[in-house]
């Protein structure tokens, strides 16, 4: 790729499409290198839903070397689309928004950007209300206050709007502020998560006895075996680092009874009992066959002279998981889109950020060593700091007691210290995701449909409004359908922009005209290219009709590529023979 600079040699400044913010950079101001993209993506992949990630893939039954592969490969899958659509930032210093004018026309690309503004809002809310738990697990840790772990409480959305102001300060100082938290942020945050990993080894006794005991996490907690004449509760409950099950009793409960179906407690003496379940009095085995009516199970465990209780968790039958890469190999399909999707938003916005960088090479090289890398490091920290955790700690009795997230790790230590310093960090990692990741294209995005009346500082504050008004208490625990969602709508929009730019136009842009109402990129004056329009709602078609007909569902499971691929191709067949203006580069 050529390390060519294209200026704007025009004045534009009167035109409706034209504001600062979204003119392209000047060589002169390219103040960020390799190192500075390379820390971004550290900045922006240290995070607690990178930490998460892997968890919902193990919990899904993969197991979690499996997971890591899934992770590494959907991360190199979206780097390159991401290096692709960097490279017009580089060349022209233009913002996303802009980019996408020259495809979908300048009215056109306000569908795309929207759309990438809306989603870029809803992770700002989740990430806001991330911060906000550390803020709360903060002051709890300071003032001696314990901590509500369940269910929501004041303090945890009096967190959540301290972490939002904090967030709009930084959305008020600009994009050059934001490159200079993600390189103080980005040390800090490896030596972070590396400290982990030398925590839970220790804790444990070695690095391969974590790893060996953590495989207990892809395992059900129970589950339900019905036959002809059998209907069985089989228990999976936790084991300790010596190899000894944690919990000592069970108990079982049938919601919606007054009476507990066995409301005594029972002796559990090994990791894989089996309870007859028909010999237990107000059995229903039709109800609870067909799972209409799930068993309700609880574990505890004595400590000192009271008891540790598990949550309460659901037992429905489920076949049982098969072994081997071709029985499960659409599992790693829909996991494998679900991780593409993560960064699906980035992909598509990426010339928002790439337009300040100095180079092509400095954009390629920055790219692929900050993100791939980063978020199989942080997975792994992920991985394995809930496997030790799991063996390490005595309340831990059933994987969904596991802590799945840094601040439920850090909520379990004793010493303030320790909780305190470490929810700093979080704070940190959080922040310099959420700045970079979610605030600077939707503020471009929003900015780009009124450029004369909506700057970035505005456009940042509609997506930090909006961060509240999604609820993102609600949606955080349903991150893999939400990015698969995602994936069904940006996979078309990245593919017709790189079609468009790479194929129809040989990376040649006419860069006053993307700034013209009556210009090149106005298609006929309407501003909406009607190829990109047809290929981009077929695209989502195709993408998402199975999330509604169940015989099309695995399109569904893989949305991001088949929409990619059915956008990229359709538009590819609609333009090729169209007669495009040789721009001379």
């Amino acid at each position: 790729m050529s390390n060519e600079i294209v200026a704007l040699t025009e004045d534009i400044s009167d035109s409706p499409l034209y504001s600062e913010d979204l003119a392209p950079v000047p060589e002169h101001k390219r103040t960020w290198g390799m190192w500075s993209l390379a820390a971004l993506w550290v900045g922006m992949a240290v995070c607690i839903p990178t930490y998460m990630l892997a968890s919902s893939i193990i919990l899904s039954g993969i197991n979690w070397w499996e997971a890591l592969i899934i992770i590494g490969l959907a991360n190199i899958i979206i780097t390159i689309p991401m290096v692709l659509s960097g490279h017009a930032g580089v060349k022209y210093g233009i913002p996303f928004p802009v980019l996408g004018r020259s495809s979908f026309g300048h009215n056109g690309v306000h569908i795309p950007a929207i759309i990438r503004g809306l989603i870029a809002a809803v992770w700002f809310g989740i990430q806001t209300w991330i911060g906000g738990i550390a803020i709360y697990s903060l002051w709890c840790a300071i003032s001696g206050t314990d901590q509500v772990t369940t269910g929501l409480s004041t303090g945890q959305f009096v967190g959540f709007f301290i972490f939002w102001l904090v967030n709009v300060y930084f959305i008020w100082k600009g994009t050059e502020s934001i490159k200079w938290l993600e390189i103080f942020a980005a040390p800090i945050l490896i030596l972070m998560g590396i400290g982990l990993i030398v925590w839970g080894s220790t804790q444990v006794g070695s690095f391969s006895q974590v790893l060996k005991q953590g495989q207990q996490l892809e395992a059900p907690n129970a589950n339900i075996f019905a036959g002809a004449n059998m209907l069985n509760l089989t228990i999976s409950p936790i084991k300790d680092k010596n190899d000894k099950v944690k919990a000592s009793e069970y108990r079982i409960t049938l919601p919606g009874l007054q009476k507990d179906i066995n409301q005594n407690w029972q002796p559990l003496t090994n990791a894989n009992t089996t309870i007859p379940l028909m010999n237990i009095p107000g059995i229903d085995r039709a109800s609870i066959s067909s799972g209409a009516k799930p068993i309700q199970l609880e574990l505890r465990a004595k400590s000192g002279g009271s008891y540790l209780t598990s949550s309460k968790i659901n037992v429905v039958p489920t076949a049982p998981k098969k072994k081997g890469f071709a029985s499960n190999i659409w599992s790693y399909l829909v996991m494998l889109t679900a991780m593409v999707g993560f960064w699906a938003t980035m992909s598509i916005s990426i010339a928002d950020i790439t337009r300040y960088t100095k180079s092509q090479s400095d954009q390629i090289k920055g790219q692929f060593i900050g993100l791939p890398g980063t978020m199989i490091l942080y997975s792994f920290v992920g991985i394995f700091v809930t496997c030790a955790s799991v063996l390490i700690f005595d309340d831990v009795l059933i994987r969904d007691d596991a802590p799945w997230d840094p601040a439920a790790l850090l909520s379990k230590f004793s010493s303030p210290g320790v909780v305190i310093v470490s929810q700093i960090f979080l704070i940190i990692a959080t922040l310099s995701t959420n700045i970079a990741a979610n605030v600077i294209a939707p503020a471009n995005a929003f900015a780009n449909a009124l450029p004369e009346k909506i700057s970035f500082r505005t456009g940042g504050l509609i997506t930090a409004v909006l961060g509240i008004i999604i609820c993102p208490w609600y949606i955080i625990n349903h991150i893999v359908p939400f990015l698969l969602f995602v994936s069904s709508l940006l996979g078309p929009a990245v593919a017709i922009m790189i079609c468009d730019y790479y194929l129809i136009r040989k990376t040649n842009l006419n860069l006053p005209d993307l700034f013209k109402v009556n210009g090149e990129y106005s298609f006929g004056g309407s501003g909406f290219n009607s190829s990109a329009m047809i290929a981009f709602f077929v695209g989502v078609f195709f993408a998402g009709v199975g999330y509604k007909v169940e015989s099309l569902s695995f399109l569904y499971d893989i949305s991001w590529f088949v929409g990619f691929f059915v956008s990229f191709i359709i538009y590819y067949i609609l333009m090729k023979n169209k007669s495009i203006p040789q721009t001379a580069s």
